[in-house]
């Protein structure tokens, strides 16, 4: 029959192809070919009714032969091209893993989070907790509770930015001073350290937003005497030598008596530049013994219950640890400078 001369023909035709197949690309252009819907094996099924009914039988079992053959070269072809694929994969892309690796880039703390790491080690050291609280605070927290109402003239002291929902975002972290007393039970110590917010014109020694530290402590017997051997006590374990401090009489809305603590600058040692506006001290904190207001706003009583609490820029603290003469590089994004540290 010439059907059969023709698919034998084909048959050796394509075991041919699927051997000399370079990929599997060209595999299965090759399936495609011989076995798709338009290959000749199919059309020769789809010619099987316009022959003999005599010889319809014998030309079926031969294209059915002639096909599972072309499978078979098929099948045997991709198993050859896959491994050969692999073959190729691991000898190209071997990892040699003696090789050195490439550097890799380390980041680092930022010298504020440094900073204030130690300065929250020292704290610890000496009993005292470290509290928590929001960054977007009520008028309530922020200001009554702190003897500083709504006409007190105190308020023009801190530029405050506030939202339109009637929070503001916290110009000090006194307002974690007014939470602690209302939740917890005294005696108790701690320091509360994290961002705050002010409306203030940006030089080399203020900005719109630095960190702050508030210390709190409240017990049946406290002193000034207390309070300054505490700062004392900080500043000579963070600075690693003495430091001069003096203080001076200040208002505080929530302290009475206030008090003015500064340090001898550590960059002139106390001959006057820039960073002491030539007078050769740093203006530190504000501090003093908690007002009986404040205590009795917390629901407890002032008669009972002592405190002192006192607040400092971290900022100031890190320019003086290592000399930075200007606070606007401490969020500048350079990381020249951060590198540094």
């Amino acid at each position: 029959m010439e059907i059969q001369s023709q698919l034998q023909s084909l048959c050796e035709k394509a075991e041919k192809d699927f051997k000399n197949a370079k990929n599997l690309d060209s595999w299965k252009e090759l399936r495609v070919l011989y076995l798709g819907r338009k290959s000749e094996v199919q059309n020769s099924l789809k010619s099987l009714g316009k022959m003999p009914k005599e010889q319809r039988p014998q030309a079926g079992k031969l294209i059915n032969e002639v096909r599972q053959k072309i499978e078979y070269f098929s099948e045997q072809s991709e198993d050859y091209l896959q491994q050969n694929q692999w073959d190729s994969l691991a000898t190209e892309d071997a990892l040699d893993i003696t090789e050195p690796a490439l550097p890799l880039a380390k980041g680092c703390a930022h010298v504020l989070m440094q900073v204030m790491e130690e300065v929250e080690d020292i704290f610890l050291s000496m009993g005292f907790d470290v509290f928590d609280g929001p960054e977007v605070e009520t008028e309530e927290n922020n200001f009554e509770g702190l003897n500083i109402p709504k006409d007190h003239p105190a308020r023009d002291m801190q530029d405050t930015f506030w939202l339109n929902n009637g929070l503001l975002m916290r110009t000090h972290t006194s307002g974690v001073q007014v939470r602690s007393l209302k939740k917890l039970s005294p005696p108790f110590k701690g320091i509360a350290p994290g961002r705050v917010f002010r409306y203030e014109e940006r030089d080399a020694s203020h900005e719109h937003t630095f960190n702050q530290v508030e210390c709190l402590l409240v017990d049946r017997e406290v002193s000034i005497t207390s309070l300054i051997g505490v700062v004392r006590t900080f500043l000579t374990c963070l600075f690693q030598k003495e430091v001069k401090v003096r203080t001076r009489p200040g208002y505080f809305p929530f302290v009475e008596p206030g008090l003015e603590f500064d340090f001898s600058c550590l960059l002139c040692k106390g001959k006057g530049c820039s960073a002491c506006k030539q007078t050769g001290w740093i203006e530190f904190m504000g501090a003093g013994l908690v007002h009986p207001a404040v205590f009795k706003h917390a629901g407890l009583d002032p008669e009972e219950w002592q405190g002192f609490a006192f607040g400092f820029g971290l900022e100031r603290l890190a320019m003086m640890r290592y000399g930075i003469t200007d606070i606007r590089h401490f969020f500048g994004g350079d990381l020249r400078f951060m590198e540094q540290f």
